[in-house]
């Protein structure tokens, strides 16, 4: 898939008048287009609603344009809740999903009125001792264990969540503790490009919940499949269709939960970067060259502005606007100007001439 930017050289020339690099720059027309894309996805499913990530890209401008289209907010901290609350989002409208969780914040959630995820077993007693009561409405995170193998892909030894057992053993007692209304949430893998994730994590997903109300007698009204959705980062790569995805999903649904009674169980998903990453650019300039055993371009952008290249070695396409027709001739490390040898958003990148 060729890398289009949704701005031209042009258009930043102006931008820069007003704001100097480095700044992020968001596609607003593509992040509404992308939303009304993934509720119409899963219309087939009444109760559908996706909890945007937060941690994703924590920036209130943003998150009110989801919350347009109805959706509302996942949060793993304090702060991402006060964000939500700041936004104008409502208890109904977050989910709270941490792990190694502060009593503060299980505090602050409840106060909110947002629908606490709970990540350990040892968290009910510590929940009740921290709010003084078990909410109506909670959901509990599950960790199947083992190796998750996809077509791109595998994850494993995941720290958190339940194991089964420890799941039934929560809901029934979060069930005798007052808890009415459960529901049940799995993340497996990250960033998956390919459309198979969510129908796959959902079909294991609707067995164990069918599985649970049978032996817990448990009201179970949502099934969460949290985030793992991708985008393509790479030109080479296809991105995932959410429609087909959604069509995915919408078949295990009938085939397992229908069947079972089940078919009024919402769908939740907590997707992040499937939701921003695609309509989003880091603007940066380039201020130096160097010329010793390598080719180098200092940017006036570093690690502090996108950290993921000096985490995670992660591959972020790089545009030299004005160029982008441009043959790609030149080999060049681009980099920030920490001093961190870490600091570099490109290895051996080929690009345009870049003067």
């Amino acid at each position: 898939m060729k890398k289009t930017p949704f701005v031209t050289k042009q258009q930043v020339e102006e931008i820069v008048k007003k704001f100097p690099t480095p700044f992020h720059l968001y596609d607003e027309a593509g992040i509404r287009a992308n939303a009304q894309a993934v509720k119409d996805a899963f219309a087939w499913n009444p109760g559908f609603r996706e909890y945007f990530a937060v941690k994703a890209t924590p920036n209130p401008y943003l998150l009110k344009i989801l919350k347009d289209y109805d959706m509302g907010c996942d949060c793993s901290s304090y702060t991402e809740l006060m964000l939500a609350k700041s936004c104008g989002f409502d208890g109904e409208h977050i989910m709270f999903s941490s792990n190694d969780t502060p009593a503060e914040e299980f505090a602050y959630a409840d106060k909110l009125g947002a629908i606490i995820n709970l990540d350990d077993f040892t968290h009910i007693d510590f929940l009740e001792e921290t709010i003084g009561h078990i909410p109506e409405t909670i959901s509990c995170r599950y960790n199947p264990g083992g190796v998750f193998t996809l077509s791109n892909g595998i994850m494993d030894n995941l720290r958190d969540r339940m194991t089964k057992e420890q799941l039934f053993e929560a809901f029934k007692i979060l069930k005798s503790k007052g808890a009415k209304y459960f529901g049940v949430h799995a993340f497996l893998a990250s960033n998956t490009v390919t459309n198979e994730y969510y129908p796959q994590l959902a079909k294991e997903l609707f067995e164990l919940v069918v599985e649970l109300k049978n032996e817990t007698g448990c009201d179970i009204r949502f099934v969460n499949l949290s985030g793992g959705v991708g985008v393509a980062y790479k030109p080479d790569q296809t991105p995932n269709d959410i429609s087909v995805i959604g069509a995915g999903v919408h078949k295990v649904y009938d085939e397992v939960l229908v069947p079972a009674g089940m078919g009024d169980v919402a769908i939740y998903t907590e997707m992040g970067r499937f939701m921003m990453a695609p309509y989003g650019c880091l603007v940066t300039k380039a201020i130096h060259e160097k010329h010793i055993y390598k080719e180098y371009i200092g940017v006036d952008a570093c690690a502090a502005n996108l950290m993921r290249p000096a985490i995670y070695g992660s591959y972020h396409h790089i545009t030299v606007l004005g160029k982008e027709d441009a043959p790609c001739d030149h080999t060049y490390d681009v980099v920030g100007s920490l001093c961190e040898n870490c600091d570099k958003f490109a290895i051996d990148r080929q690009l345009p001439k870049i003067d």
